[in-house]
């Protein structure tokens, strides 16, 4: 059996020695091989230079140098079949939204138990995704099993769609669209009915999911 390798791209040493420990703990199979640590985002691109390359990179957003954000543009730009899960502390709706974007493939907070871990890990290994409930209020729940086929969405609702999944505002959506915030708040409203989702960063997930609006 082929492990999975992964690398850790983190600015606090401390934390990525205890997260390789995390790891490895309950790792009976040895399904797990750490291929490198990296302080930031250009230690990261440094040690990408050569293969073998990671399956899986563990990366977090607030980092010098290079953030978690550059980071993931040119993961996609050099080496787009590496799947990134993001560990953070922040679950700002706008990170999630921007991370998801970017085609980021999990997004779990730093501190994650030791078998959610695994099950993220293997999630992303085996299905390509895997989002936490701290981060996207119950995204999963609301995802599976929705068919899109029933619902008729409007042109000014695809437009509204198309806007929430970007990082801007409500009053930045408003002004782009030429409408009132309250006009907004209706769109999104009855958005959430139709879709029966109850966030904004599900709602994208489900846009995505479902082709209503190309990343």
């Amino acid at each position: 059996m082929n492990k999975i390798q992964i690398a850790i791209v983190d600015d606090h040493n401390l934390f990525r020695k205890g997260l390789i420990r995390l790891i490895n703990m309950g790792d009976s199979l040895q399904r797990y091989n750490i291929l490198f640590e990296a302080d930031n985002g250009n230690q990261m691109k440094e040690k990408m230079k050569l293969s073998p390359f990671p399956d899986i990179i563990l990366m977090d957003i607030d980092m010098p140098e290079l953030d978690g954000f550059e980071s993931v543009e040119w993961l996609q730009r050099t080496h787009g079949d590496v799947k990134v899960l993001v560990m953070t502390m922040l679950e700002k709706e706008s990170a999630i939204l921007r991370m998801l974007r970017m085609g980021v493939k999990g997004y779990i907070h730093k501190d994650i138990e030791v078998a959610d871990l695994h099950a993220a890990l293997e999630s992303i290994a085996a299905n390509g995704i895997y989002y936490s409930e701290a981060a996207t209020e119950v995204m999963q729940q609301n995802l599976n099993g929705l068919n899109n086929t029933t619902v008729q969405l409007s042109e000014k609702e695809r437009e509204f769609i198309k806007f929430a999944i970007t990082d801007m505002t409500y009053q930045q959506i408003a002004d782009q669209m030429n409408l009132s915030v309250k006009t907004i708040d209706g769109y999104r409203e009855t958005l959430f009915r139709k879709l029966h989702v109850k966030t904004r960063v599900t709602l994208a997930m489900h846009a995505v999911k479902h082709g209503l609006v190309e990343l």
